[in-house]
């Protein structure tokens, strides 16, 4: 495990302070897991975009064009 030192403005500092308190967390605990959600946001989006340049327009029709042309049931309408 890794040790930083990290510089806040005290307004952030003082909400961070008050989540944790009401969270019965550490401070540390708060900024590791946003720290984590906002990694896996921006690698999620990283990886769709890669899988979208592999897309191929034609064979998703074709995938597409196998579909059965039925009403979607009741529970499923908009």
């Amino acid at each position: 495990m890794s040790t930083i030192s990290l510089r806040l403005p005290d307004s952030l500092h003082d909400k961070v302070r008050e989540l944790a308190k009401q969270e019965s967390v550490s401070i540390n605990q708060i900024i590791t897991l946003a720290l984590a959600e906002k990694l896996s946001a921006l690698m999620t989006e990283e990886y769709l975009g890669k899988r979208a340049k592999r897309g191929d327009k034609k064979k998703f029709e074709r995938a597409l064009a196998k579909v059965a042309s039925i009403e979607p049931d009741h529970k499923d309408t908009l």
